[in-house]
């Protein structure tokens, strides 16, 4: 176990409640990429895997933790870009 990952989780960790509060709030795609997102969830995975193929510990708690937030994140994107898409074509009619 790295302390030093351990950190580095804890601090992007950190990050994603804001982030999440921010799109369901914003109802909004503005400034989000769904491409980066599914990036970092890759990267969570593979951290996952790692942890558990060589040495699970409560770090790989930490890559989980972020993982869900990620992921909840990237759904929030797809329901705003949806409410965006909607928003476009009432505004048309």
């Amino acid at each position: 176990m790295s302390i030093f990952e351990a950190i580095m989780l804890l601090c992007f960790g950190a990050a994603w409640p804001v982030s999440i509060a921010k799109s369901y709030r914003s109802r909004s795609t503005g400034g989000k990429s769904l491409a980066f997102s599914l990036i970092l969830i890759a990267g969570y995975i593979s951290g996952i895997v790692n942890k558990i193929i060589n040495k699970p510990d409560f770090v790989t708690w930490l890559y989980v933790l972020n993982l869900v937030m990620v992921s909840i994140d990237a759904g929030l994107w797809l329901r705003n870009r949806k409410l965006e898409k909607r928003g476009q074509t009432e505004a048309r009619a």
